[in-house]
């Protein structure tokens, strides 16, 4: 240190500020903190107090969001409009940016209860049929044909560019209402109404309404090609306990395709409207 001028090298600048000297280096490449001082016979750079002390400014800058580029202005004496303006608009881009974020880990989070989902089922091999109450929501859907093509109606390129076309996006299961179980375990289901939960707003029109009512549900596990055992179980649940039932049913694809390849492992919840109960003569 030069002490009589006050002076810091730039490995006392590196460890006063917990900053490396590559990072120096590279602050004064891009004209945003230069050395005070490059000696000619050995080129080592110096630097005073004052303007070490902008090392924790750019490092709160970073902290913010600002690029190194953004920062120029800013440390070049900058007026309070200049400071407005850039401000403002950092935070019109970070907004953004939050948004973005929010909306990749509700998709992840999403995803990641129903694996949990499937797990418990799994574990407790747990596909007793039971009546319970699904709470209403407004999702997404296309109507388009069924051919018995579990993977190609989950996976759905069409519904998939449907969403992107509406520049929304989805998250949660994958449901599909089949207007007729009888039809659908008979093998003539010709339409299927693809649904999920959308994370952005959209058009009212493009929406329809699922759950709000009591349903019987029962967790089928395994290849979707035996799915049908599921629905002869429900049926017969059905017709003991003395109920009445809607002719739709819905396949809510828990863990499918998308999560793993062993048909074994898959989980899928069926789910039938509730009428009423049969009377009793």
């Amino acid at each position: 240190m030069m002490k009589n001028k006050e002076m810091y090298s730039i490995g006392q600048v590196e460890k006063i500020c917990k900053v490396t000297k590559k990072a120096l280096r590279y602050y004064d490449k891009m004209n945003i903190l230069s050395p005070d001082m490059v000696r000619d016979d050995n080129g080592y750079r110096y630097y005073s107090k004052q303007s070490m002390l902008y090392v924790p400014i750019i490092k709160y800058y970073k902290q913010t969001g600002f690029k190194l580029e953004e920062m120029k202005d800013l440390l070049d004496g900058t007026t309070y409009d200049v400071c407005e303006k850039t401000f403002r608009n950092k935070i019109d881009d970070l907004k953004e940016i939050q948004k973005e974020v929010q909306l990749k880990l509700q998709s992840l989070l999403d995803w990641y209860q129903l694996v949990i989902e499937a797990q418990c089922v799994l574990e407790k091999n747990y596909n007793e049929v039971c009546m319970k109450y699904i709470e209403n929501d407004r999702l997404l859907y296309l109507d388009q044909v069924f051919e018995y093509d579990y993977m190609d109606s989950i996976i759905n390129t069409e519904f998939t560019n449907y969403v992107q076309d509406t520049k929304n996006a989805i998250t949660g299961p994958v449901i599909i209402k089949y207007d007729s179980f009888g039809h659908k375990i008979n093998g003539q289901c010709k339409k299927a109404r693809i649904m999920q939960k959308k994370l952005l707003p959209c058009d009212e029109e493009k929406l329809v309404d699922f759950g709000g009512c009591m349903m019987v549900s029962c967790y089928h596990i395994g290849d979707h090609e035996t799915i049908n055992n599921t629905y002869d179980k429900i049926l017969c649940w059905i017709e003991k306990h003395g109920y009445e039932c809607d002719e739709s049913s819905y396949e809510r694809y828990v863990v499918d395709y998308w999560t793993i390849k062993n048909k074994d492992k898959y989980v899928t919840e069926i789910l039938i409207k509730i009428k009423n109960r049969k009377l009793i003569k």
